[in-house]
């Protein structure tokens, strides 16, 4: 049987893309040659996955519709492909293989675009039980017309089963070599990740941050994005106020690739929910999560070696967190609890087990 040409538009979040890659393992695993057409700040997590026979770099920036960049890019790859599947529900994006004349295009439901799709999933439930490496395999098998679609090819079912760890690979010369650039081997150091993204509802204090690194016994690296330089640029401070020096600033000063170097060569990470979160789990480094906002259950750390804390599910907590997952970019009730009372004691803890 010769090889299907899939196109997979990639979600526009690190995260969400490393989450992506059960889905690309599944395809591939059907005789499927994946071709990834990504934005370019999430391109370098498809190059990444060995999965990836191809990785197309979007010519437009995240936001807007860019309809005449879209066409273009459309119009150029006219026929090269026989499905493909959406990460993203907008409109926008499914548009892509609708002018590109591919003939199975395969997405979920969402801002009326079903009519550019040949093949829909309903959306899961609003309360965000799903979580969201399940929400992306499901794209393999969305409905009875897909199965027939598929011909003799076995369909991939939706079960308790699917949640398995996101995978990422890295060569060790680019591990050991951007390492070196500040004198570490691998093991030596210990990566915090304080941004989030989405918003502040999601992030540790930096009080919390600071009084974890002066008493982690290992370098720290801090690492982020240029957003997230205002955050670093605190805790920095708050730490040397402390009288700890153990910590090294790389928040916005490496390429995503270093970044997920420091992260793989690591000890162990220490983060708040937020797609560094992801890149750990998707190494499977010892990591300590940290939710607030947001749940466990729709966007967890998909690895054996993290632990997750988060004091809504905790029974002794009071008063129970009842506002929580409230999903919000800052607290509706202006206290942030769920994170304020997270302590730094108890995420030492699994610090300190990371002992050789």
């Amino acid at each position: 049987m010769s090889p299907i040409r899939s196109l997979f538009i990639a979600p526009q979040w690190i995260g969400d893309a490393v989450m992506t890659q059960p889905l690309l393992a599944a395809l591939k695993s059907r005789n499927e040659i994946i071709t990834v057409a990504a934005l370019p700040w999430v391109a370098p997590v498809y190059e990444m996955m060995p999965e990836c026979h191809e990785v197309m770099v979007l010519p437009w920036p995240k936001k807007g519709l860019s309809l005449k960049l879209r066409w273009a890019w459309a119009k150029a790859q006219r026929h090269r492909f026989d499905r493909a599947y959406l990460g993203p529900n907008t409109f926008k994006s499914a548009l892509l293989p609708f002018w590109a004349g591919v003939p199975m295009r395969v997405g979920y439901k969402g801002e009326s675009r079903s009519w550019l799709l040949t093949h829909t999933l309903e959306n899961p439930k609003q309360d965000k039980s799903m979580a969201m490496v399940d929400f992306y395999r499901a794209l393999a098998t969305p409905d009875e017309q897909c199965v027939e679609a598929l011909g003799s090819l076995e369909p991939l079912g939706v079960d308790s089963n699917l949640r398995v760890r996101p995978q990422l690979s890295m060569e060790a010369v680019l591990i050991k070599e951007t390492l070196a650039t500040l004198g570490l081997a691998a093991r030596e150091h210990v990566v915090v990740a304080c941004g989030a993204e989405y918003g502040p509802a999601k992030k540790w204090p930096h009080e919390h941050f600071a009084r974890l690194i002066v008493k982690t016994p290992w370098p720290v690296i801090l690492l982020g994005s240029d957003k997230d330089r205002a955050d670093a640029d605190k805790i920095v401070k708050l730490t040397h106020a402390l009288g700890g020096q153990n910590v090294i600033d790389l928040t916005g000063k490496t390429s995503l690739k270093e970044a997920f170097a420091w992260i793989a060569g690591a000890k162990g990470l220490v983060s708040n929910d937020s797609g560094l979160m992801h890149v750990g789990a998707a190494f499977g480094v010892p990591q300590v999560a940290l939710f607030g906002s947001s749940s466990p259950e729709h966007t967890p750390a998909l690895n054996e070696r993290a632990k997750m804390i988060w004091l809504k599910n905790e029974r002794d907590y009071s008063p129970p967190l009842t506002c929580a997952p409230c999903f919000k970019r800052e607290c509706p009730l202006g206290h942030t609890r769920c994170l304020q009372d997270l302590g730094v004691e108890r995420v030492l803890t699994h610090v300190l087990s990371w002992q050789d």
